[in-house]
């Protein structure tokens, strides 16, 4: 039995889009576990690029399987603009698309809500993409949440619906001081619910059941560890587990059918809205990084901030999630860097942080230690043998593997498939 969980090591945007691509090929289903369609991977297949949000990128391979897990919040509108989008580029999904009938719906009352109270935030926005996601979780959480198996039962649905659309524009209307209109919501959403339909299923008792026969699954997270809404900097957070354990609980899967963790970490640090990052460079050397690493919001377009690679985060990560190989993206980007700085510790009013921080407020001003490591200043774009790495980007690869313990899966010196390096012996490879 192979099942790998695949989540992101820092604040998302690593590059797990490439990586799970890479492997689908040698896994017989794809599963997503976590977060909404606020979470874009963007991938190049067969010299075509793809931005997919909601669904897992298996769907890609004509023999692959898809599920998006219970874990996941589905806005009806957006999986079904994502499957005709494919169907445009002629991936045919029928048949190897399953939607969890478990899963919480979005509607567009919480997209509204997202905006309203970021709005209200003021300066202490936490940089949502206000797509409804954070409030979809409220809903769920507070057991007022509508399901993907409520569009299944049309009148009851509307029932269900009216309800809470009141309670919605109540709230808004006191709590905001903006009036918003719904009234088109329930009939636009069930009409969503016809065309996918049939791709509803128990994903639970579809996962187990294939995993009892002997078949491979792939567990694909979202965002990343340092975004998770337990573990990461809270309240700069998604509203979703976003480590490894959200894969069992996110698609009913038990811990023990879960083999092996790969975490994935760019070669540098980004991090998309507010909150703490004791590592982000200076504005030119960020610019510099954001703009050879096209560091842009595949979704959004918002552009990333950037730092130094802070191995206190990885080293978080991997206690966190059990990483059994670690897979490094974008190496390229540093291919103009004289100097790399890494950092290896933190202090806190002069002391040494042996924890991270809980508070964000204490972590926003912890002071990074570093080691400062020689650029290659040679091009690795496109490099797919090791051997061919400068000796300067091989150092670099060694310290950070020596630093966490861990093994260095995959290189990844570019965003084509190709642009790959899997270094022998390692766990990673024995998964292909």
């Amino acid at each position: 039995m192979k099942s790998v969980v695949v989540v992101g090591a820092q604040w998302g945007d690593e590059g797990k889009g490439k990586v799970v691509d890479y492997l689908a090929a040698s896994f017989d289903y794809i599963a997503r576990c976590a977060g909404g369609h606020n979470a874009g991977h963007t991938v190049i297949f067969d010299g075509q690029r793809f931005v997919l949000q909601l669904i897992p990128c298996g769907i890609l391979r004509p023999q692959q399987q898809a599920v998006i897990g219970t874990g996941v919040v589905v806005d009806p509108g957006a999986l079904v603009n994502e499957i005709e989008t494919l169907a445009k580029a002629g991936i045919d999904v029928n048949g190897r698309l399953h939607v969890s009938n478990r899963a919480h719906l979005i509607f567009p009352y919480h997209r509204e809500l997202d905006k309203a109270a970021e709005t209200a935030r003021g300066k202490n926005k936490i940089g949502t993409t206000s797509q409804g996601i954070g409030p979809a979780y409220e809903d769920k959480m507070a057991r007022r949440g509508l399901r993907v198996c409520d569009l299944l039962d049309a009148q009851q649905f509307r029932e269900k619906a009216q309800r809470v659309i009141a309670e919605k524009s109540a709230l808004a209307r006191d709590a905001y001081g903006v009036a918003l209109d719904f009234s088109g919501a329930i009939e636009e959403t069930l009409k969503m619910g016809e065309k996918i339909r049939g791709y509803i299923t128990d994903t639970s008792a579809l996962l187990n059941g294939a995993l009892d026969k002997g078949k491979s699954v792939l567990f694909e997270g979202a965002q990343g560890t340092m975004l998770d809404i337990d573990h990461g900097t809270y309240p700069y957070v998604t509203s979703s587990n976003a480590t490894s354990g959200g894969a069992s609980t996110g698609l009913g899967v038990p811990p023990t059918k879960i083999k092996a963790v790969l975490n994935v970490s760019k070669a540098y640090t980004t991090r998309v809205g507010g909150g703490p990052f004791p590592t982000e460079m200076p504005d030119l050397d960020a610019q510099e990084v954001r703009d050879r690493g096209k560091e842009y919001g595949a979704v959004t377009g918002r552009p990333r901030r950037c730092g130094w690679l802070d191995l206190m985060v990885l080293r978080y990560a991997k206690m966190i999630n059990g990483m059994d190989s670690l897979v490094i993206t974008k190496l390229d980007v540093f291919d103009t860097q004289r100097e790399i700085q890494v950092c290896t510790g933190y202090k806190y009013k002069g002391t040494p942080l042996r924890e991270m921080p809980a508070l964000a407020e204490e972590f926003a001003h912890v002071t990074p230690e570093y080691k400062t490591m020689p650029g290659w200043r040679k091009s690795t774009y496109g490099v797919r043998d090791g051997e061919n790495l400068p000796k300067a980007a091989l150092d670099y690869l060694q310290f950070i593997g020596e630093y966490l313990q861990v093994e260095i899966g995959m290189i990844s010196t570019g965003p084509e498939r190709d642009a790959t390096i899997i270094p022998a012996g390692t766990l990673f490879a024995s998964w292909l």
